[in-house]
């Protein structure tokens, strides 16, 4: 397990914050409240310990299959649906949503191999991660990807929480399955809008991991 580059500032600067805050709160509340000090202390230490473990990025072997498309996110499955999709295909998609909660590993991957054609950041709001209405009114970053078996989009949405979508894939890129596309920062969900005929292997509620779990399989 390593700790990703996105939250080497973040981690910095809150333990900066924290040390102070532990310093004044010493300093004023010690001798007269300790109880309140030493509560503050446990907390501040959980914050600390949470902040970090946010960031993590655990090492795992990663699936390569062509016929599969993988989860690009930690959580669990919130929606199997047949949507109009209307930001690239403007056709009928079978839609998979991952939400993120803040104790999952927040790094998105690319759930197939193959040529990034489409990659677009959209500002917007910040409704909660499961609000119908999330994929299409808050910030969020979409990406394309071609494959030899058909188009797959991804759509990274940030929630509630989350205030910056990251996204590395570049239009023209060649991408490989379970390399990193992007990270959302604290709480989320990721929209994987796939063609209406593939063969779904996921089920609601399910939970999924970013490279591993299959959410549906190319018919041959």
């Amino acid at each position: 397990m390593y700790i990703h580059r996105e939250g080497h500032r973040i981690i910095i600067l809150s333990t900066i914050i924290l040390i102070l805050l532990d310093w004044l709160v010493y300093h004023f509340l010690h001798h007269h409240f300790p109880s309140v000090w030493g509560l503050w202390l446990v907390i501040s230490v959980v914050l600390w310990i949470w902040i970090i473990a946010f960031f993590r990025v655990p090492h795992r072997k990663k699936l390569q299959d062509d016929m599969a498309i993988l989860s690009a996110a930690d959580g669990h499955v919130v929606a199997i649906e047949e949507v109009e999709e209307t930001e690239f295909f403007h056709d009928r998609r079978w839609q998979i949503s991952v939400f993120m909660n803040p104790l999952n590993v927040h790094l998105n991957t690319y759930p197939v191999s193959g040529e990034v054609i489409y990659s677009a950041y959209h500002p917007g709001k910040y409704l909660v991660a499961w609000h119908p209405k999330s994929s299409v009114l808050n910030e969020r970053h979409t990406v394309v990807i071609r494959t030899m078996h058909g188009d797959v989009l991804v759509k990274q949405i940030a929630g509630a929480m989350a205030r910056r979508v990251v996204n590395y894939a570049q239009q023209g890129q060649r991408v490989q399955q379970g390399d990193e596309l992007g990270f959302i920062k604290f709480g989320s969900r990721v929209d994987i809008l796939l063609p209406t005929h593939v063969q779904i292997k996921v089920q609601l509620q399910q939970p999924v991991k970013a490279g591993i779990s299959i959410l549906a399989r190319w018919k041959v």
